[in-house]
């Protein structure tokens, strides 16, 4: 199958402003040439680093998209879960993917909730067990290190050593996942991002230099970089490689940014991504 007649559906949330999610995702896998589809989760004004904003609940919505687009006889070949806004958008999207996982379709999951050691404002306990029913039909999934900590009820520590990250690892794939990246550990050393590769049964480390600033909306680009590599057939190592270097090389870019509340202009980087 061509990348052009691949189909993605991207499910997440929408910014008014910002460069997060979904404005994030669709420069990039629009311009990798995919079929895309996008269903979000909720409109936000403007990105949530910004000390005011609004949230759009779009449950109601999403779900109604869903059984329109059942009538029309739509179907994808690969869907990416990110931001899931509430108990009732996981149980729809859940059973959606389990559906969808049934009749081969490829499901990329982000499980947004988290980072830092602890969960993100808002964002409810529950959510937790609720994002394993997702990760239970993942070919991949990419929580970063807390959201790993949450959905393996291990505690959150700095300085974790090779055998614990396989640990966490291993104890993800027994949730369901096929494939797993977890990122941003803070390994005995460094920081890391390591995984397990279910198509070659391959552990992979990747340690990198962290750069002392912070971006929203990078780990949605690291997420497209991840879609768009393995799809076109690369190993998951070489696909995380290459998410490495593509973000690492924008926020140093972009490190002196006035502004970094609203995300990258990832427009001005599509080039990175061929």
């Amino acid at each position: 199958m061509s990348i052009q007649d691949t189909k993605v559906l991207l499910i997440n949330d929408i910014a008014g402003y910002g460069k997060v999610a979904l404005s994030a995702m669709l420069p990039i896998l629009s311009y990798k040439g995919f079929n895309l589809y996008n269903l979000p989760t909720a409109i936000v004004s403007n990105t949530l680093n910004y000390e005011k904003f609004r949230i759009e609940d779009t449950t109601d919505y999403l779900e109604e998209t869903l059984k329109i687009w059942k009538d029309l006889n739509f179907s994808f070949d690969v869907i990416s879960t990110g931001f899931i806004f509430t108990k009732k958008q996981m149980e729809i999207i859940s059973k959606f993917c389990e559906e969808q996982s049934k009749k081969g379709v490829l499901i990329f999951n982000d499980p947004i909730m988290a980072d830092n050691g602890e969960l993100y404002s808002g964002i409810s306990p529950d959510t937790v067990d609720y994002m394993k029913n997702i990760i239970a039909v993942s070919d991949v999934t990419m929580p970063n290190y807390t959201e790993s900590c949450l959905l393996t009820n291990i505690k959150y520590k700095e300085g974790i050593s090779i055998e614990e990250i396989n640990s966490i690892i291993n104890k993800i794939r027994g949730i369901g996942a096929k494939s797993v990246i977890v990122t941003s550990i803070p390994s005995v050393e460094t920081k890391m991002v390591a995984g397990f590769d279910s198509k070659i049964n391959e552990y992979f480390y990747l340690p990198y230099e962290e750069i002392p600033t912070y971006f929203p909306g990078t780990g949605d680009i690291f997420s497209s970089v991840i879609i768009s590599e393995t799809l076109e057939g690369k190993s998951l190592k070489v696909a995380t490689e290459k998410a490495m270097k593509i973000v690492k090389e924008i926020v140093f870019e972009n490190k002196d940014q006035e502004d970094k509340k609203k995300g990258i202009h990832i427009e001005k980087y599509l080039n990175l991504f061929d």
